[in-house]
């Protein structure tokens, strides 16, 4: 899997998302791994149009389900699924247009920062933000990583206080 790749794709088409699951969590110093790329998109029909072809493209299949049953990647899929679990040639990825606790992709954008990695500018949910959605999403796995999350959070508000 290419975290690389999946972002190279997504930007270079030009589309509007967010990433919300454990690579914005690794942007902001986590230490788990993760193996997907977790992202909120905008759920405008430009923006769909454009994101159904990238996994078109990318022969995007939903995840769990036994491969050569009938499914064919278009926006229609984003009407009736909202929130998809994909594997495609470039990895997995995984696509909501709602996040629990945050809300659609305009509130996960008001509250996202910009980074670069991978030689790629693209935004993650700011941590306050994360931590929400970890415990809105109510999944042992999130509360689990809550503690770190929120131990980066101290140590970033202590470090700006300290610039003050």
């Amino acid at each position: 899997m290419s975290f690389s790749s999946i972002l190279q794709g997504l930007t270079a088409e030009r589309l509007r998302f967010v990433v919300i699951g454990g690579l914005a969590a690794a942007a902001h110093g986590s230490r788990r791994v993760t193996d997907d790329v977790d992202i909120c998109y905008d759920a405008t029909p430009a923006n769909v149009r454009r994101l159904a072809a990238l996994l078109h493209e990318w022969k995007a299949y939903p995840r769990g389900i036994e491969r050569g049953l009938p499914f064919f990647m278009d926006e229609r899929q984003f009407e009736v699924t909202p929130m998809m679990t994909l594997t495609t040639t470039e990895g997995a990825v995984d696509l909501l247009d709602m996040v629990k606790g945050v809300g659609n992709y305009a509130k996960c954008r008001q509250n996202s920062v910009a980074v670069t990695a991978f030689d790629i500018r693209f935004r993650v949910l700011d941590l306050p933000s994360l931590i929400s959605a970890k415990r809105a999403a109510g999944r042992p796995r999130d509360f689990e990583h809550i503690p770190e999350l929120e131990a980066i959070l101290e140590l970033q508000r202590r470090g700006s206080s300290d610039d003050d």
